[in-house]
């Protein structure tokens, strides 16, 4: 393989399912100085929707194939919705392809994927029918090979498009399907990117790698940004780049109008790491790591606007002037509080137990605050889940008193905060909107203030800090709040 000046990117799913502006904003527009066509590896994702379909929705957790699989063994759930998918896909390629030869040819290869997958989990609901097999052991693995559907699907019509349409493209599959090789993640890439010349051939790869110790059971859904981020580590990348349907903005564009969001331009691994914290991740912070350690920037760019520069994400910015940068957040978290008189000066003992909780139902810990007796943690995740969690923890703690209640999170992020009566100026701009601030949290490193708000008062929340804390009206000036 060609160690040259590259670029590795990353197309999202909402940007692969608009294959006409995948292909001329991104693909026949390079960025790099020479005008290239080459050059460049892309890691593309399922096309969007497809990945909820297989697995279960990333937001609202609506059950997909996997979910209705590992839940009813008994059942046929899973079957109706597999054969519900197989007829998108479907007519997905025939929607990219129409009646011609290569419509065939896709069909094929989806079919060879989508036969196997199915005798796969049909053999393994029978066999597990049977008292000496336990489903729980092979889920992992099936949670992966139907992940990897989506990605081979995607990457191979595009792969497949592009040499339509005049690219010398190279579909590189690191699937592993119906392999017999167990290799680490890293030795996956190097192998499939040994012969690669990059002067002369453009690969289409796959989101999620097969690997030995298994993607999915560390990185989940983020499988594809970490698979993205090793080959840039690994094939000494000059630049890492995600193509998005947006721009990384000081705040979501629906919520405080177009006309006040602004795109960043410039930031750094902090502030990703603070974004992907509350669901709204440029990369993955795990995936980040090994970029940040190599000084790869990212740059998050916008599918549909593809003369503008996006935004750069590196190792050593700071903002010229101390600044808000973004006004984010999420909804729908619940605030788990377990309160127990006898935590005074045990509190370690405490805190231990309620993590191993956590960690048994696998919830995303956002943030969490603590006083003499008292353990909040705010979690992402569903109802069902936090009632669970809630009589673990009573269980356990049998003179504690264990409540919850739905919040919301906001969040003022940016590069450098330190600006005298920052923290006074966003909790009156919230008392000015008549928002109660439940609990809040900041940090000595100052890249971030976050603001336990009701659920309800989420959106208004939003809008109120950023009309406090962030300019619009000059973008070079726009983050930046006058101390």
């Amino acid at each position: 393989m060609s160690y040259l000046e590259h670029s590795v990117e990353k197309i999202g799913g909402t940007s692969m399912s608009d294959y006409a502006s995948v292909r001329d904003n991104i693909i026949k527009q390079p960025d790099n100085a020479s005008g290239d066509l080459y050059q460049r590896i892309f890691v593309v994702s399922a096309y969007g929707g497809i990945t909820d379909k297989l697995l279960e929705h990333k937001k609202s957790g609506q059950p997909g194939i996997y979910a209705l699989f590992s839940d009813a063994i008994e059942e046929d759930s899973w079957v109706e919705a597999f054969e519900n998918l197989e007829k998108q896909l479907l007519d997905i390629n025939h929607e990219l392809y129409g009646d011609t030869d290569l419509l065939e040819k896709a069909n094929a290869f989806l079919y060879e994927r989508l036969k196997s997958a199915k005798d796969c989990l049909l053999d393994l609901q029978s066999l597990c029918k049977h008292g000496h097999f336990s489903l729980d052991e092979h889920l992992d693995t099936v949670r992966e090979m139907l992940a990897s559907i989506g990605e081979a699907h995607s990457a191979y019509n595009t792969a497949t498009l592009l040499k339509r349409d005049g690219v010398n493209a190279r579909f590189v599959d690191l699937t592993a399907w119906q392999s017999t090789e167990h290799v680490s993640l890293d030795e996956r890439i190097k192998e499939a990117f040994s012969d690669i010349d990059l002067s002369k051939e453009l690969p289409i790869t796959t989101g999620y790698a097969h690997s030995e110790d298994g993607l999915m059971r560390t990185f989940d859904r983020g499988y594809s940004e970490m698979t993205f981020s090793r080959i840039a580590v690994l094939t000494n990348a000059r630049e890492a780049v995600i193509h998005k349907e947006f721009h990384l903005s000081s705040a979501d564009p629906r919520l405080v109008g177009e006309e006040n969001a602004v795109p960043i331009g410039r930031t750094n691994y902090d502030v990703a790491d603070q974004l992907a914290n509350l669901g709204m991740e440029a990369i993955h912070p795990k995936a980040a790591k090994g970029m940040r350690q190599q000084a790869i920037p990212l740059r998050v760019k916008n599918t549909f606007e593809p003369d503008h520069a996006g935004t750069l994400i590196d190792t050593d910015y700071v903002s010229d002037k101390p600044c808000v940068e973004i006004i984010a957040g999420c909804k729908g978290v619940y605030a788990i509080e377990l309160f127990d008189q006898d935590m005074a000066g045990n509190l370690g003992t405490y805190d231990e137990k309620y993590l191993a909780v956590l960690k048994r139902f696998k919830v995303n810990i956002i943030s969490k605050d603590v006083n003499a007796n008292t353990i909040t943690h705010y979690v992402s995740t569903n109802l069902k889940t936090v009632k669970r969690i809630c009589q673990a923890l009573a269980e356990i703690s049998t003179d504690a008193e264990v409540s919850q209640r739905k919040v919301a999170i906001v969040s003022a992020i940016g590069s450098d905060m330190h600006v005298p009566g920052i923290l006074a100026k966003t909790v009156r701009a919230l008392a000015d909107s008549n928002i109660s601030v439940l609990a809040l949290h900041q940090s000595m490193r100052q890249v971030d203030m976050q603001f336990i708000v009701s659920d309800q008062d989420y959106d208004q929340a939003i809008k109120s800090l950023h009309a406090c804390l962030v300019e619009v009206h000059d973008h070079g000036d726009a983050i930046c709040v006058a101390s």
